[in-house]
């Protein structure tokens, strides 16, 4: 594997590569539309080759078999592409059922804690596989205490075999990133405030209609940046709507907002508010999920079910000059407790770990 392939690049192991002890699965690394769970599986893909190249070699399928396609492949190919290898690391929440040599990265327990965010055929196809894949990994990763918790309380897992890597931010994510190209491609001509997600019921968008009336009696444009999934169950927010923005654009439609917003219900770690502090621009989220561990203290936090009061914080984040300049302070100093490349040292310890159980023999005797 060369080192710095991008996604989408297919690559075959070549003989002094299949020695390395870990593979990483980089099926979800190489689709075209980036969430949080793809860009925790790129960043692992690019990163650990990096940190420890003796160490992973990382087994890419062709683009086509990133979604739906794959999985097959996933689950009858790379077993063997992975030969070799001690263990195989999948960071994007599913990973070959019947291999033992599983490290699985489950980001959070949504679809089984709001099954009505999904379709019946994905919840049903997560109610099967996540149980089997909690009970045969030799390690579970997830993103947050709160997953962590919730995936010992869902799966019943033993606290011994869930280790937590949070998240990181890119370095491109920063107050300087020019926002002219993303404003010009958007028509974006007027102050706004951003949503970044995909449109899914635990999203809450629908709180955004309220948000959006107080903001645009200021002025301020209410815009939601994310795509349609089609597992995805929930309805489009009566706001803007960009649509899929690409990832080159995306650092600059962040650094050019007035604040940025996070109306879920529910989520495993919520990368938006950390790129959003990164880029010096205020947040304003919800006491859901993991959302109170990753703000911290560095955005204004509300109720998700009082539509009033994040309209209000909204508000004050886009437009009161006292609010902005502490939450803009207090989240550049958030965001740069977390990075990508810090994630992968931490992931590598974790796998340095268990490989020296495995090489002591104890691996076994512990259940691991």
């Amino acid at each position: 594997m060369r080192v710095g392939l991008r996604p989408g690049d297919t690559d075959t192991p070549d003989t002094d590569t299949r020695r390395a002890a870990v593979a990483i699965n980089a099926r979800a690394a190489v689709r075209a539309e980036i969430g949080g769970v793809e860009r925790f599986a790129r960043e692992m893909a690019l990163r650990l080759p990096a940190l420890r190249p003796d160490r992973y070699r990382v087994i890419r399928p062709p683009r086509r078999l990133a979604y739906r396609a794959g999985h097959v492949w996933e689950q009858a190919l790379l077993p063997a592409l992975s030969a070799g290898s001690a263990l195989v690391l999948s960071p994007a929440n599913l990973a070959p059922a019947l291999d033992r040599r599983n490290v699985v990265v489950f980001h959070d327990a949504a679809a089984l804690r709001h099954p009505e965010a999904y379709t019946a055929p994905y919840v049903a196809y997560q109610r099967r596989l996540l149980p089997l894949l909690a009970r045969r990994a030799r390690l579970i990763v997830t993103v947050s205490e709160f997953s962590r918790r919730e995936l010992m309380e869902v799966l019943g897992m033993n606290p011994a075999r869930v280790s937590v890597v949070p998240e990181g931010v890119d370095e491109r994510f920063s107050p300087a990133a020019d926002g002219a190209m993303a404003r010009r491609r958007y028509g974006l001509e007027r102050p706004y405030a951003l949503v970044v997600g995909t449109v899914s019921a635990r999203k809450n968008l629908g709180s955004l209609a309220r948000v959006g009336a107080v903001l645009a009696v200021r002025g301020i444009d209410l815009v939601l940046a994310g795509s349609d999934r089609g597992y995805l169950r929930g309805a489009a927010p009566a706001v803007r709507r960009l649509g899929y923005v690409p990832d080159d654009l995306l650092p600059g439609l962040y650094a050019s907002a007035r604040a940025v917003l996070v109306p879920s219900r529910y989520e495993g770690f919520g990368l938006p508010c950390l790129e959003a502090m990164a880029s010096g621009v205020p947040v304003v989220a919800t006491k859901a999920g993991a959302l109170p561990e990753t703000c911290g203290d560095a955005a204004l936090l509300v109720s998700a079910d009082d539509g009033d009061a994040l309209a209000a914080a909204a508000l004050a984040a886009a437009s009161q000059d006292e609010v902005r300049a502490r939450l803009t302070e207090a989240g550049l100093r958030r965001a740069g407790r977390f990075s990508w490349s810090h994630s992968a040292e931490l992931m590598d310890r974790v796998i340095d770990e268990l490989l020296a159980r495995r090489r002591d023999g104890t691996a076994a005797a512990e259940g691991i």
